[in-house]
């Protein structure tokens, strides 16, 4: 028993003189049981110091038997676990003669990090365990990272391998990885000492623990912690592979059971120089999968991803550094037999060279070629087609290559495609997909560019629109965020513009040879999830050299520049921007950049005009002031054309900037105005209709004759008084040319009157009737009614006509007798007509 704990100074036990070790030990091993522990009546009685910030937790999983107690007399609290936390010495009693052999004990401190630093590092440390020497202890550092940013272990000092959890290491020392997620812990594996890990990032919440058997003392050591990436994955494992032939085992998450739901581990790789490695996957088990696809990713330095199912074969011939990422599913766990995820990755690395044989077949995709080319002369790589050495190598059919020694940065791989038609009948119908061609997995190298060469008929116009949505140039103050960029260039190399998804032009006209070439910013390999770059069209010519279609949008200032930017314009060549405005906006134009030159023959212009409308909204040649602003409140055309320049260079950025409306409340009250003002010409119309219809209506009463000598409009409520209750018989005088004249041509028509019948004086009995003129007044004293004179003169008044000796004569000519009726008196003078000149 003495010889299995070793001698500890910090309880003052030494080694003396000629002591031997045996001795040495079992006086230690006495001096510590009566020091620090005690045993009476089957309780051992213990004294714990924890240091500052450490936590014990002393537990079992028996429920009866022994218990651990703290404290004494009312204080005293015993059960089958006790928590310790104070910095202060505490006792400590176990109810049973062998605690050790029943409780566990775990030593737990906390380290937390911002997204700049970390509050402490991992250090394997006593922390005041000591007297518990003879229990199973477990070392644990509760990590806590700071989104978006991991917290990154370095393991660079010991280096630590990855075992089975049913193993043990030959030091008896295991240490266990874990990621805490909000469906619970999981186990990112259990490692050794000395290995080829040398790093870990976790997400979030994880602990990294150590666990020591009983009697064993914890060894000295120290790992950094400190802030990491913003990884997307559960954890980050970094190896770094020795040279020369090695061989590394790695294990899924929760091995042997199953990797979580819909979760992504990754592994990255640092590989030596002129070393090449080989995947493996052994002890393959597969979900049933309820979404999504179980699969693994290969990402390298330079090249793109490459992305493989569990199945397939695995790349044996990787060059560089690389990544493995793992990707499990939503996994069908209710399905009988379904164990889920898990298998085993051998890592192997060498040092020898050999030929990567690589065949490459073309002819599927009409006029694409593919170029290799070596970018470094005195690397060791060597490229061979067809059993040729190259320096560069075209391919453009069916070709067998081989590479040799060949890194991914020594080499470049472009792709290039041509699509021609020479007549316009003759051009594909439909567009043609700018598609990033597909290559073999054994390149050295993954695709860095494609490039499309479009040269339409001599009057033809190629047609550009992305699939993906509208570009944006790329331009100072809007950059492009994605990670392509597309280069469209005349045919004779000439720049028209950048350009990158996410913008606002929808279409682009150029009406000449051109190419189109895609690569990722900075040089990275494509990815290919950008695999249908553009669609082009061959449509008929167009009058400018370049015709842009923008679609602005509200808060989305919009850049457009002249082609070529900042370079000039081609000589003579024009450009137009066709643009769009959203309801109740206006543009506001601003020419920023603007550098005109100056002219040999010609002049530049920049002019603005409302689509459908003839007259021009602005218009500035090179020696006019350009204005700072200029308001556009409807759908537009920009048109810029170039001179011959003699000195300098015609080039403008435009700067398009939405506003609301300003004239938006002038044009709702001039509406809102009008339409009062419809209504009230319309009420007015109403209103004069019916007052020109009661006129009307007015106009066409007549005079009802009475025999008795009153007169009365139709629709009186009342009978009209009699001739003799009233004075309407009574005149004062009546003028002879003031008679009925139409009555009396009428009378002469029908022959009841006569030309040569004369005026003779009334000679009737004097009271029969009051007299109808007074002998006082004359004619011309008044006028009656309003008769005008008639055509006659007072001097050539009309004949009087010869009335039959039976007739009577009463009042005057058109007076009948009382005894005459209605009827005989309308058939004697005809029909009533109108007097002329009269009401």
């Amino acid at each position: 028993m003495c010889a299995d704990f070793p001698p500890d100074r910090s309880y003052g036990a030494t080694a003396r003189g000629s002591m031997s070790t045996s001795t040495a030990r079992v006086c230690l091993h006495v001096f510590f049981l009566t020091c620090v522990a005690s045993a009476v009546s089957g309780v051992q009685k213990l004294t714990i110091t924890p240091d500052r910030g450490t936590t014990f937790n002393i537990s079992t999983a028996q429920v009866k038997g022994c218990k651990v107690c703290t404290g004494a007399g009312r204080t005293r609290r015993c059960g089958t676990s006790q928590l310790l936390k104070d910095n202060a010495p505490l006792s400590v009693e176990f109810e049973c003669t062998r605690p050790q052999d029943v409780f566990r004990v775990e030593i737990s401190r906390h380290i937390v990090c911002t997204t700049k630093s970390c509050n402490g590092h991992i250090i394997q440390a006593h922390s005041g365990s000591l007297p518990l020497l003879e229990f199973n202890r477990t070392f644990t550092w509760n990590l806590k990272a700071s989104a978006p940013k991991a917290l990154k272990l370095d393991f660079t000092k010991t280096g630590l391998r990855q075992i089975n959890p049913s193993e043990r290491c030959p030091d008896r020392h295991s240490y266990t990885l874990q990621a805490f997620q909000t469906t619970g812990n999981v186990a990112i594996g259990k490692y050794c000492r000395t290995g080829t890990i040398s790093g870990a990032q976790i997400l979030n919440l994880g602990s990294f623990s150590v666990e020591v058997p009983a009697g064993q003392k914890l060894q000295n050591g120290q790992f950094d912690v400190s802030v990491g990436e913003e990884v997307k994955s559960l954890a980050k494992i970094t190896l770094t592979l020795p040279k020369g032939t090695s061989s590394s085992d790695l294990l899924s998450p929760n091995y042997p059971d199953s990797f979580p739901d819909d979760d992504v581990m990754e592994w990255y790789f640092q590989v030596p120089d002129k070393h090449k490695t080989a995947i493996q996957f052994l002890n393959l088990t597969e979900p049933s999968c309820l979404k999504k696809e179980t699969a693994v990713e290969y990402h390298g330095k330079g090249r793109g991803a490459l992305v493989l199912s569990l199945t397939d074969p695995q790349p044996d011939q990787n060059l560089g550094n690389f990544s493995l990422t793992l990707r499990n599913c939503k996994m069908d766990r209710g399905r009988t037999g379904s164990r889920g995820l898990s298998l085993n990755v051998r890592v192997s690395t060498s040092s020898k060279s050999s030929p990567v044989l690589c065949k490459v077949d073309l002819r599927k995709v009409e006029g694409l070629s593919l170029y290799i080319e070596k970018l470094t002369p005195a690397s060791d790589c060597e490229m061979k087609i067809n059993s040729v050495t190259k320096e560069k190598i075209a391919v453009s059919s069916n070709s067998d290559l081989s590479f040799q020694d060949c890194l991914p940065e020594d080499v470049r791989v472009t792709a290039m495609r041509v699509i021609e038609c020479s007549q316009l009948k003759d051009c594909p119908k439909t567009p043609v997909r700018l598609l990033v061609p597909m290559l073999p997995s054994c390149l050295p190298a993954p695709l860095s560019s494609a490039t499309w060469v479009l040269r339409p008929p001599q009057r033809g116009t190629v047609e550009l629109t992305s699939p993906t949505g509208p570009l944006k140039q790329s331009l100072p103050g809007q950059p492009c965020n994605d990670s392509i960029i597309i280069q469209v260039a005349e045919g004779d190399g000439t720049a028209i513009g950048d350009f990158c998804p996410q913008g606002a032009i929808q279409k682009v006209q150029i009406h000449t040879n051109m190419s189109v070439t895609v690569s990722s910013v900075g040089g990275k390999a494509l990815r290919t999830s950008y695999k249908n770059v553009l669609d082009a069209c061959f449509k008929e010519e167009i009058s400018e050299r370049y015709i842009f279609t923008v679609s602005t949008k509200k808060d989305n200032p919009v850049l457009l520049a002249t082609p070529g930017w900042p370079v000039g314009m081609r000589s003579y060549s024009t450009v137009s921007w066709i643009v769009s405005i959203p309801p109740k906006m206006e543009a506001h134009l601003m020419f920023a950049n603007l550098s005109q030159p100056k002219c040999r023959n010609r002049h530049t212009n920049i002019r603005v005009q409302r689509v459908g409308c003839p007259e021009e909204d602005y218009s500035r040649r090179e020696d006019e002031v350009a204005e700072n602003e200029i308001v556009v409140s409807d759908r537009f055309y920009l048109n810029m054309s170039n001179c011959q320049p003699e000195r300098g260079n015609f080039s403008v950025i435009t700067k398009i900037t939405l506003l609301e409306s300003k004239n938006l409340l002038l044009t709702i009250v001039l509406c809102v105005v009008a339409a009062l003002l419809v209504i009230f010409v319309i009420v007015l119309v109403v209103v004069c209709v019916v007052i020109r219809k009661k006129k009307k209506k007015l106009n066409h009463q007549v005079s009802i004759y009475n025999p008795n000598g009153t007169n009365f409009l139709p629709g009186h409520s009342s009978f009209p008084k009699t001739r003799e209750d009233n004075e309407s018989h009574v005149y004062t005088s009546i003028e002879d040319t003031l008679v009925y004249t139409h009555l009396l041509r009428k009378g002469m028509e029908i022959g009841v009157y006569g030309e040569s019948d004369t005026y003779q004086p009334f000679t009737g009995h004097p009271d029969s009737q009051k007299p109808l003129v007074s002998k006082d007044s004359g004619v011309e004293d008044l006028e009656v009614g309003v008769y005008h004179p008639f055509r006659y003169s007072s001097q050539q008044a009309p004949p009087l006509p010869k009335r039959p000796p039976s007739l009577p004569l009463v009042d005057n000519e058109i007076y009948q007798t009382s005894d005459q009726s209605e009827e005989e008196h309308c058939s004697n003078l005809g029909p009533r007509l109108e007097p002329e000149g009269g009401n």
